[in-house]
């Protein structure tokens, strides 16, 4: 990264010190026995919480530290900057914690969060069935209401954290109303002996091997009908939408990290590399690929920046969100790429970072929406 970002403070910093050493002393050591079991140790999470790394921009009353979006992004960076793939800080925190910040009652908020807070409970969100991806009006996951209680029966796929997580929100449909008006947010406490509830395989990815996606299946799941986010059937599609600005925001910038360390590493190999007797960033093919990526650098970290700035005083919108997500991570796959190109056949062998950027990128253009639906919602903007 160049120099400090408009948003970040003499405090954020130390954070981000306090990040870096928790990813380089704690995380990365474990990294090879993560991508070999495909999942982080859940040891990390607790570690994360007694540092205070965890759900900072939640209130203090709720076992979070009082922080602003900002510290999540820090963590966000750091995670990045430091290579990890394994943990799954950015929908622990940034997203599940929110939701429960802003849809569930004092009581669950009060009983959640400092669970989420102290890393005692990893949190996930499954939203994504096997026929239904960046179309939630889709969703077919079926809860229906029983006494005190909802019985969740389907499938979801593509859930990050599912191997691990004890908390999980699920989206569902509480009624026969076609599109978003029949979907709902139930929040479920559940583990490997939870009856109805069973952890699918491991998925294997491309790239962020370290860190599970899971499927997940439902067959008559008890839900505690209070467990309702909102209380009342139906908000879950707006709820989502709501939060999905971060999300996106939040992708953008692993997307962002991820392109800056893409051009961090390729400066200093070329600068380690001869050929022809010479640096290969001597060479002027060399000279110009770098000065474009290290442009697109700047140009995406200054948008980035003013999003995150933009967000914290509330005014980021829909439409800018999804400009963010989609376009900034075009750019880090594609500067991810030419990035590699420049390491030449070394770029390709897995010793290298650069051949993990480019497997764990690709599926920015994906997740929270594919860019493609990013750009439909621009233009509606239009």
């Amino acid at each position: 990264m160049t120099g400090r970002s408009p948003w970040s403070s003499d405090e954020l910093e130390q954070v981000r010190g306090l990040a870096a050493s928790y990813f380089k002393k704690e995380v990365l050591p474990n990294v090879p026995k993560h991508v070999a079991q495909g999942h982080p140790d859940r040891a990390l999470y607790r570690r994360a919480g007694e540092l205070g790394l965890l759900c900072m921009s939640i209130p203090e009353a709720y076992g979070g530290g009082g922080g602003t979006f900002a510290h999540e992004a820090v963590l966000v960076e750091e995670q990045i900057r430091a290579g990890d793939p394994s943990m799954g800080f950015a929908v622990h925190c940034s997203i599940v914690a929110h939701y429960i910040l802003a849809y569930a009652s004092e009581a669950q908020k009060q009983k959640w969060l400092p669970r989420l807070a102290s890393g005692e409970w990893v949190g996930a969100i499954a939203m994504t069935e096997p026929g239904t991806g960046s179309d939630l009006q889709a969703i077919s996951t079926r809860a229906v209401r029983d006494g005190d209680f909802y019985r969740v029966s389907g499938a979801k796929t593509f859930i990050s954290n599912g191997y691990v997580c004890d908390f999980l929100i699920i989206a569902v449909r509480t009624s026969d109303v076609k599109g978003h008006a029949g979907i709902s947010l139930l929040c479920a406490e559940v583990s490997d002996t939870t009856p109805g509830f069973t952890r699918g395989r491991i998925l294997d990815k491309l790239g962020g091997k370290g860190q599970d996606t899971t499927e997940l299946f439902f067959d008559d799941l008890k839900v505690p009908a209070v467990n309702l986010l909102g209380g009342e059937e139906g908000r879950g599609f707006a709820q989502m939408m709501q939060q999905l600005p971060q999300e996106r925001l939040v992708t953008a910038l692993i997307g962002m990290a991820s392109l800056e360390r893409a051009v961090e590493v390729t400066v200093e190999y070329t600068k380690q590399r001869h050929v022809f007797g010479k640096p290969l960033i001597a060479l002027q093919n060399t000279r110009f690929e770098l000065a474009e990526c290290a442009t697109l650098r700047r140009v995406c970290r200054t948008f980035v920046d003013d999003c995150i700035q933009s967000h914290l005083e509330g005014r980021l919108d829909v439409t800018t969100a999804a400009m963010a997500k989609y376009w900034v991570t075009d750019q880090a796959c594609i500067v991810v790429d030419r990035c590699l190109q420049l390491f030449g056949g070394y770029g390709y062998m897995k010793e290298y970072p650069i051949a993990h950027l480019f497997a764990d990128t690709r599926v920015l253009r994906i997740f929270a929406g594919a860019n493609e639906v990013m750009k439909e919602l621009v233009a509606r903007s239009l």
